[in-house]
């Protein structure tokens, strides 16, 4: 298992006691309140009851009234609307919402739904999309998700007489698209308060105006805020300001009146508890992004706009069949990979790590090189072969910028593209060899050592005796979790093994400690090594998150382990 470091979060306790006070509620909640810049009463109410008319009003956005005057113009003049996005879940979600949407206010005839192809167009607005426009009499283009930097081919589709609206929330590049409208809160002119929602979110925002205009009833666009925030989930964007809210209503609607869609991945997922957001990511987002992956994503949003149950059921079960085929490819590929490493000193003593072979599948190399880094802790890139071109996928390690180190080894590369964290990237295979070199001689260069060990964010220390049921129930008040709103990790010092702790299959540890008179159980998945810490007694500090074990109709607060160690270490 990867030595660890931790890092305890630290606490204005000024701040923390005046909340306590004003909340009455225990200072470890007010000390994980603080962190996240919580610190009055009114501000702790806006948290815990996240309410729709907190949303800003999507006038606001630059171009607002130029996309809605753009829209009103295409159905009076009778023109066709494509409707276009990305192949990812924010991509297929946005689609289906504003695809249905639009056939509220317009002819379903006139309008229709494009997500290109994984593997012969690549992300993002393609030609093959603008040509197919053409050639079915579409005059404007809505994209979601995508098309500020497309700035070649907005002004290629320009030249057939076709005007794109784009929906996106990418940072834009130094030059815009020449477009009829650009809704991006990132443009550095926009006066729109939150910069942070995903694609879906700013497709929902367009809906909303667009009613407004058109007098149409809030429900006729909240009724997708299910798909919002299975969007919000799994573009993993800050869970804060507006996507909170959007979420918290959102998962709302996924447990009491889901769309068909969502029901039908909730039930080929086995799922039958109330849904977290969790769940959403860990379930629902893998299989919608296998179609993509393995297949064609248009059958995502296909599923996304059936409002038969049955045949929703039909087309979520070929989802769940592409998601079978994924993680038998990111299983195998994985394996192979992990053995690769093992077996080579050099790779083993490098600061980066770039695996090639021209039989991997395209689909899935971004998941294997996240599934690497959970083994060997340093940037990492997985190649395949795509036709004549060598392709993949790029995944760095906390605070290092992947998308600066790719970018200083451009010279080898036929096109790249991404962020701080992830990457895309292609290149002659006869470069392979001298790009592999110069991304490691980079990565050594600028990598810290400090940042090669991976970090856990604590929020607080807490004691056994504070952990019961209210505890517990205040923690899920705190739903839903996602970046810059996780879920609260616990650090507990000095604790024993009561003598029932125990492996099981081999690899996970049932844990069962005291501290005092207080007991505690927990999970530690894939942690086979701190059975013989557990064993050893001597005491431990464990870090933990917390949820609920239900056994024999018997529910009880367990201990998710993340790490421990031994007491004296930290001391």
């Amino acid at each position: 298992m990867l030595q660890k470091r931790w890092n305890i979060l630290p606490a204005n306790q000024d701040a923390v006691r005046q909340l306590s006070q004003a909340l009455q509620v225990n200072e470890v909640i007010c000390t994980i309140l603080t962190q996240r810049g919580i610190t009055t009463f009114e501000e702790a109410k806006t948290y815990f009851r996240p309410a729709l008319d907190m949303l800003h009003s999507p006038w606001l956005m630059k171009d607002m009234h130029k996309a809605v005057n753009r829209i009103e113009k295409a159905i009076t003049g009778n023109e066709k609307i494509l409707v276009f996005g990305d192949y990812d879940v924010d991509g297929t979600t946005a689609v289906a919402s504003f695809y249905q949407f639009l056939t509220k206010i317009y002819s379903p005839e006139q309008t229709d739904f494009y997500i290109p192809n994984r593997y012969t167009e690549g992300y993002g607005v393609s030609k093959k999309g603008i040509d197919f426009a053409a050639d079915n009499h579409f005059s404007l283009i809505v994209c979601l998700d995508c098309g500020i930097k497309s700035v070649e081919l907005i002004e290629y589709a320009a030249t057939l007489g076709i005007d794109f609206i784009i929906c996106d929330h990418h940072l834009p590049g130094n030059e815009l698209p020449v477009a009829a409208a650009i809704l991006n809160p990132k443009q550095s002119d926009c006066p729109y308060p939150y910069k942070d929602l995903c694609g879906c979110g700013i497709g929902f925002k367009f809906m909303m105006a667009l009613a407004e205009h058109f007098s149409l009833e809030k429900e006729e666009y909240n009724c997708y805020l299910d798909l919002v925030a299975t969007a919000i989930a799994a573009d993993i964007v800050p869970m804060t300001g507006e996507n909170r809210v959007l979420a918290y209503w959102g998962m709302e609607q996924i447990n009491q009146h889901p769309s068909p869609g969502i029901k039908a991945l909730i039930e080929l997922g086995g799922l039958k508890k109330s849904l977290t957001i969790s769940n959403v990511v860990f379930v629902i987002a893998p299989r919608v992004n296998a179609a993509g992956r393995m297949d064609d994503a248009r059958k995502a949003v296909s599923l996304f706009i059936e409002k038969d149950y049955k045949k929703a059921l039909q087309l979520a079960e070929q989802l769940h069949s592409d998601n079978a085929d994924r993680k038998e490819a990111d299983s195998s590929i994985t394996q192979e990979a992990l053995e690769i490493i093992q077996s080579s000193e050099e790779l083993l003593s490098r600061k980066s790590c770039v695996l090639y072979r021209d039989h991997w599948h395209k689909g899935v190399v971004g998941i294997v090189a996240s599934r690497i880094i959970e083994h060997h802790y340093k940037p990492t890139i997985v190649l395949t072969k795509s036709g004549d071109l060598v392709t993949g996928s790029a995944r760095t390690v906390k605070d290092f910028n992947l998308y600066e180190a790719i970018y200083a080894c451009r010279e080898h590369l036929v096109a790249y593209g991404g962020h701080f964290a992830a990457a895309g990237l292609s290149m002659l295979p006869e470069k392979v060899n001298a790009f592999i070199e110069k991304f490691e001689s980079v990565v050594a260069s600028s990598i810290e050592d400090s940042m090669l060990i991976p970090e856990i964010i604590i929020d607080d220390q807490v004691e056994l005796s504070a952990i019961n049921p209210a505890f517990y129930k205040l923690i899920c008040q705190m739903e839903p979790f996602g970046p810059e709103n996780m879920r609260p990790v616990f650090l507990v010092r000095n604790v024993m093994d009561t003598g029932y702790s125990k492996l099981l299959k081999e690899k996970h540890v049932k844990f069962s400690v005291r501290q005092n008179n207080s007991v505690l159980t927990g999970i530690g998945f894939n942690m086979p090594d701190t059975i013989h810490q557990l064993q050893s007694k001597k005491p431990l500090d464990i870090v933990f998150t917390l949820d609920e074990n239900e056994y024999m109709g018997n529910t009880t607060i367990q201990m998710k382990v993340i790490d421990c160690r031994f007491s004296d270490i930290n001391h």
